[in-house]
């Protein structure tokens, strides 16, 4: 299965960056400014990988459904746009993977349902990023993920087919994606998944406890 591969595609947020702690700060600051307390980190963490919808939900107990949800959105928004870097790490052994994928002369690239408007400039300011052969964010193509399109597009940029290329991902809607799209999928159980959610349906190739794990995998398999 994997002696074709030629590249390798990651989601963002809880597979390669630890962005939950500005994730979280820019829902808390909305909080604070309304007079209500401030919550842990460890509220917020688990719902980072879902965005605005998320934080709003942890923060507020908003759904998409709120009549405010939109302006709450926006101002969460313009609030992580203000700290997009601030304390967003990359997660231990990510550099090292990406080292050894170059090393191994695979291509890589980020695939992110997280927009252009963060996207560009958070990964323009992470000296990781610079060899990254494609990066295509949430409104990239007309479809977000669990679509296949954004995948799809992220092969064509990287001039190989659909099939050669791995997609690592912290979320069922990656899996899900990248099924759809033809590619070998790996879930990746580090980021923000937590204890009680279950992997093990998503239907994932494979799965990872910590990023080093890919190479790894690619090695025993």
């Amino acid at each position: 299965m994997l002696e074709n591969i030629r590249a390798v595609l990651f989601d963002l947020d809880g597979t390669l960056i630890d962005s939950a702690p500005d994730l979280g700060a820019a829902a808390d600051k909305m909080r604070t400014d309304r007079g209500l307390a401030s919550l842990p980190l460890e509220r917020y963490r688990p719902m980072a990988g879902a965005g605005a919808r998320g934080m709003l939900s942890e923060a507020f107990g908003m759904t998409p459904e709120h009549p405010d949800f939109a302006d709450f959105r926006e101002e969460f928004f313009a609030n992580y746009e203000v700290r997009l870097t601030q304390s967003t790490l990359v997660f231990d052994g990510v550099a090292e993977l990406i080292n050894q994928l170059l090393a191994r002369r695979l291509a890589w690239g980020v695939v992110t349902n997280k927009m252009a408007r963060f996207t560009t400039p958070l990964i323009g300011a992470m000296p990781l990023f610079a060899s990254a052969g494609a990066v295509i964010s949430g409104d990239t193509t007309p479809h977000a993920k669990p679509h296949p399109a954004p995948l799809l597009e992220a092969a064509v940029r990287l001039g190989v087919a659909p099939h050669q290329c791995i997609y690592v991902g912290d979320d069922e809607r990656d899996v899900v994606a990248g099924l759809a799209a033809g590619m070998t999928t790996v879930a990746a159980t580090y980021g923000y998944l937590g204890e009680t959610t279950s992997f093990q349906h998503w239907g994932a190739h494979a799965a990872i406890n910590s990023p080093i794990e890919l190479l790894q995998w690619l090695d025993g398999a």
